[in-house]
């Protein structure tokens, strides 16, 4: 620290306060007590300005210090303090003043990003063994009518259910869908995530909500678009080549004379446009059969009786290919179901399986049947190639398919039949393994 002058100075004081007073006793052993009372009173002087002066000094290293605690860097730095004696201190306040207002200006932006945010948003931030508010976004407050408390004990008054199933975990992380009435609403359903940090001393608790209606209309949106595109794409792949021959076939038919080969051209044209005509004829009944899937007429179905006559069915296929099955679905127990539509599931599930394997030297189909929380799963996995992760959300989307001579409706029409029997059909993909769960409620 360059502190130089100011220990000169009060040394400079210091001596001489100590030379008057050496005086001042010599004065007094030689008996002019007069004049030893003058020097003494003028040494008490300079011993007062030398105290007044070191207290000036602490006084502002104190105050600057102690604003430097508070985070108030409002005050002006006196420009004659900037430099010898108090030229680090000011280069410290001036650095500390400065990342405030970097922080500030980060903390504005978040918050104005979390105000941004569809999704209810709240940060609470625990002192002591109490959690308080230490952000709750514009979507929260709205959508639930809350002003922008301080205290989580105030928000209970507001929000009681999602408070309550926040401290049921004592504010763990969780996932989950939770039901809240807002006001004399009806309740609404959300999906609730939370997640806790920690930053020096510090600890956070963020809690996200979204709602399931939103979630779904996202997701509607995102499978109209995809399905556009794969019905865009077929639709241009079929008429692009067939208004390009037709256009051919209209400047061959105004020529005024044919040749021989202009015939063969006219052949292979209408060949062309018959072919891709059966192609989207092909395309539109597929669509067709998704659109107007028959309701299920449901029977009480043997589920041994079920899968016999599927392995029967696919027996051939399953020895040409060379695949090893394990079959287990012993049960002795029958379920409501419409058979066709759910022996087409499982056949269809079967034929992608065998699909999967064909690059594999070891190929093994599994099939197994089991009951849970009463509802009855059916299983089918392979240990093929696995689904891409990049396809992962498309292998349920109409006329998606990574095959060559596949129509890409066949994951989408077992979804469809499995969720008119109330069921849900879902897959898990790894590096050994893939399966399809159909489950029936």
């Amino acid at each position: 620290m360059k502190n130089w002058k100011f220990y000169n100075a009060l040394f400079v004081r210091v001596l001489f306060v100590m030379i008057l007073f050496f005086f001042c006793a010599f004065l007094i052993y030689k008996m002019f007590y007069y004049n030893a009372i003058l020097v003494g009173s003028f040494g008490f002087i300079m011993l007062a300005e030398m105290y007044f002066y070191v207290k000036k000094q602490l006084q502002f290293y104190d105050r600057t210090i102690f604003s430097i605690l508070q985070s108030d860097f409002t005050t002006n730095f006196p420009e004659e303090n900037k430099k010898d004696n108090f030229q680090s201190l000011y280069l410290l306040y001036e650095t500390l003043k400065e990342r405030q207002q970097e922080q500030t200006s980060k903390e504005l932006i978040y918050r104005s990003l979390l105000n941004n945010i569809d999704s209810p948003a709240l940060i609470l931030e625990k002192e002591n063994d109490d959690w308080n508010i230490f952000l709750m976004n514009d979507s929260f407050s709205k959508l639930f009518k809350v002003p922008k408390v301080s205290h989580w004990k105030y928000l209970k008054n507001y929000i009681p259910s999602l408070c309550y199933e926040i401290e049921k975990t004592d504010f763990s992380e969780l996932k989950s869908a939770i039901s809240i009435k807002i006001e004399e609403q009806d309740l609404q359903t959300f999906i609730l995530q939370t997640s806790r940090t920690q930053t020096y001393n510090k600890e956070y608790f963020i809690i996200l909500l979204d709602s399931i209606q939103r979630v779904i209309e996202k997701k509607e949106k995102e499978a109209w678009i995809n399905l556009m595109k794969i019905i865009s794409h077929e639709l241009m792949n079929s008429l692009t080549p067939i208004r390009a021959l037709s256009q051919n076939l209209l400047q061959i038919v105004d020529q005024e004379k044919l040749e021989e080969d202009d015939f063969e051209d006219i052949k292979g044209s209408i060949s062309t446009i018959i072919n891709r005509s059966d192609h989207l004829q092909d395309f539109v009944e597929n669509y067709r059969k998704l659109a107007m899937l028959p309701t299920p007429t449901k029977q009480m179905t043997p589920i041994n009786a079920l899968f016999e006559d599927c392995i029967r069915i696919m027996s051939p296929v399953l020895k040409e290919e060379n695949i090893e099955l394990i079959n287990d679905t012993h049960s002795s127990r029958s379920i409501l179901i419409d058979r066709n539509q759910m022996e087409q599931v499982i056949i269809n599930l079967i034929t992608n399986s065998v699909y999967a394997l064909k690059e594999k030297n070891e190929k093994k189909l599994f099939i197994s049947s089991y009951t849970d929380n009463n509802r009855f799963f059916i299983s089918i996995s392979d240990n093929g190639k696995g689904i891409d992760a990049a396809i992962q959300d498309k292998v349920f989307l109409p006329f998606f398919t990574t095959r060559k001579d596949g129509a890409g409706i066949g994951l989408t029409l077992s979804k469809n039949i499995i969720e008119a029997h109330g069921g849900y059909l879902s897959y898990q993909t790894d590096k050994d393994k893939t399966s399809f769960v159909i489950c029936l409620i």
